[in-house]
């Protein structure tokens, strides 16, 4: 039975103030590494579980998002592995491409004064050529989704018959979206005496039973919070219109100090609609979402992280394991459509203990989902005001006022200019100070200073009839609608009542591979050996490609378009071979 450690992290998620990094055992050049980054003090998930992973005790750690887990077992696992090996001495399963990338950056930057490692990243929407030629040339430690790194296992480009640590992070997640069963046959072929570390935000049975089953005695380590969302955070909301939602963020942008933004929209059209016209307002503002190809990602977080761009604009699937430092605020343009999606969100701030801003735009027939999410974070939401022409008057007035002073601090310029206003003054017999307005006009260019009259006035929102929900695809109770627009096709995969699929593995799968959202669902349908999805008909052939080559509950899915024939059977396509083995 799996020994117990419950640690009660409260608000902080830190451990004891005097504790460091030095006192846990790890080794010196992994210390090295966190010092070049200023981490010092571990927060509590790292503090209980390193040492008992440098003790080489299978672990078992509950804690939510945003706590630290990913160093809680990157770092003893770089602080015992030796480098080398021409197969892989560690492993680790993620549930999403985005939090495999982020894994995979962590374990670079920990161990930048550790010779010779190598970490590669496998997961779908990859081509298998960049894989193929790593895993040829030796790799140290291997991070991807279960089902890319099943499909390296069949065709036997992936050896794992030397690994010595498997970690199994956000486990909870793969379960939902349906890599038990892969998971499972990874840790089934796997070595019996390697190291095995799983991390959980929840503990359902299905957990437990994988636990008992392929982990030897695991201590069980758990961080209790009082909160579900940091209390770093601070959350607001504002009643608006949909129509009237642009404005509102704009000002939103004029009177707050952000350093970095994540704007949340709902779809992917909408992600690009909105940073098309913040750019267009002037700000740096960039769209992430499903058909954003991987290069074109990972240049605009780079971009994002660097300062260059200040705004992202992201759908839930696209901005998942996104841990940017300079992210300061989160605002959801769109309310999500679960309280989970909410956390996850407002969690790309505010973490390792900075602050954090979250403001969510809510209609007013969105209220209902309000109160749902207080309730679920067991933190009251404060009403804000649409800030009128007067605050924003003010802040441009300061921040005008902090150039100024910034400029007279820069003596060399100012004598030279100093002397060509002289000039003018004596030449022309104009007062200093009209001068120095005239220039000021000069400085703000088309752009005026300040704003002359209120751009839109506040409504009363009660009255207001908001763009229907019906954009993400739903039904009013939140379940899957058939449209009849011609929005969405309908395709046929090759798994059904037969293999115990429910709709939620399949919208998880379909969602992870293809970069899709719940509102790029329509109806599903479950018969006995396949199931009738709809999907938007304007896929693009890339995404149909990676979905094709999905798997739920350990089957190809073999998506393709239906063409309305009544047959039950799966296609002559050749199937791979079965997984449940011996």
């Amino acid at each position: 039975m799996a020994s117990e450690t419950p640690v009660d992290s409260a608000e902080a998620e830190t451990a004891p103030e005097k504790l460091t990094f030095a006192d846990l055992g790890l080794d010196a050049a992994v210390l090295k590494a966190l010092k070049d980054v200023g981490y010092e003090t571990p927060s509590a998930i790292q503090a209980a579980t390193i040492p008992v992973l440098l003790q080489g005790r299978d672990v078992v750690g509950l804690a939510q998002t945003g706590t630290g887990k990913t160093a809680a077992f990157a770092l003893p696992v770089l602080s015992q592995m030796e480098t080398g090996h021409k197969n892989p001495q560690a492993l680790v399963l993620a549930p999403t491409r985005e939090l495999a990338l982020q894994v995979c950056e962590a374990f670079e930057k920990y161990a930048a004064h550790i010779k010779g490692v190598s970490v590669l990243p496998v997961y779908g929407g990859q081509g298998y050529g960049q894989q193929l030629s790593a895993l040829r040339r030796g790799v140290d430690i291997v991070v991807g989704t279960p089902g890319r790194i099943m499909d390296h296992l069949d065709k036997g480009t992936l050896d794992l018959s030397e690994l010595k640590y498997l970690v199994l992070d956000e486990a909870d997640e793969m379960l939902k979206m349906g890599f038990a069963e892969d998971v499972e046959t990874i840790l089934a072929d796997t070595p019996s005496t390697k190291q095995v570390a799983l991390f959980s935000a929840t503990m359902p049975a299905q957990i437990r039973r994988i636990s008992a089953q392929y982990l030897n005695d695991p201590e069980e380590i758990t961080v209790k919070t009082k909160t579900a969302t940091s209390t770093n955070i601070a959350q607001r909301y504002l009643i608006v219109s949909y129509q009237q939602k642009i404005d509102a963020l704009t000002r939103i942008l004029e009177v707050e100090n952000f350093e970095g933004m994540i704007v949340f929209t709902r779809t992917k059209n909408e992600t690009e609609t909105v940073a098309e016209k913040l750019r267009a307002r002037g700000y740096t503002a960039a769209a992430i979402n499903g058909d954003v190809a991987q290069v074109q990602r990972e240049r605009t977080v780079n971009q994002l992280k660097s300062g260059k761009l200040d705004i992202l604009v992201a759908t839930d699937v696209a901005a998942r394991g996104l841990d940017v430092d300079r992210i300061s605020h989160v605002v959801n343009y769109d309310l999500p459509i679960d309280t989970e999606s909410y956390v996850h969100r407002i969690g790309r701030t505010g973490r390792a203990g900075r602050t954090g801003d979250a403001i969510s735009f809510v209609t007013p027939r969105e209220r209902r989902m309000l109160t749902a999410i207080e309730k679920a974070t067991r933190q009251p939401l404060t009403e804000m005001s649409l800030p009128s022409v007067d605050d924003v008057n003010a802040t441009r007035l300061t921040r005008f006022d902090d150039a100024i002073t910034a400029a007279l601090e820069d003596t060399a310029a100012i004598a030279t200019f100093r002397d060509v206003v002289a000039h003018y003054v004596a030449h022309h017999d104009v007062p200093e100070a009209d001068v120095a307005a005239a220039l000021a006009v000069v400085a703000q260019g088309d752009t005026p200073l300040l704003l002359e009259a209120e751009a839109f006035r506040q409504q009363r929102f009660d009255n207001d009839r908001p763009a229907r929900d019906s954009r993400d695809g739903a039904s009013r109770d939140g379940g899957p609608r058939r449209d009849t627009s011609g929005r969405f096709a309908t395709y046929r995969i090759a798994v059904g009542r037969r293999q115990r699929v429910e709709p939620r593995q399949i919208v998880g799968a379909l969602a992870n591979e293809g970069g899709l959202r719940r509102g790029d669902f329509g109806a599903i349908q479950i018969r006995q050996d396949f199931s009738l999805v709809e999907l938007p008909a304007d896929l693009s052939s890339d995404t149909i490609g990676r979905l094709a080559d999905t798997r739920i509950s350990g089957q190809l899915i073999d998506l393709r378009l239906d063409q309305g024939g009544r047959s039950a059977k799966r296609s002559d396509r050749p199937q791979r071979r079965d997984r449940d083995r011996d």
